[in-house]
């Protein structure tokens, strides 16, 4: 038998999120909203998703910030 199957996160871009200032690189700027969920796959089919969470990204740095 050959099975197929995978492990690894999710990511879904849900727009624009609010406007920050970055505590690293010290820029204005519009941060992205992202949803990230990891993911259990067997022949490229997601069986099992857990550990959700959400979080803004700087669009300058890529400095995440959990929300």
């Amino acid at each position: 038998m050959f099975f197929i199957f995978g492990f690894g996160s999710k990511q879904h871009d849900l727009g624009a999120g609010q406007t920050r200032t970055c505590e690293r690189c010290g820029n204005t700027t519009v941060w992205s909203r992202i949803r990230e969920a990891k993911q259990f796959t067997l022949f490229f089919i997601p069986i099992a998703r857990w550990g959700r969470r959400e979080y803004e990204v700087c669009g300058i740095c890529g400095n995440a910030v959990a929300v």
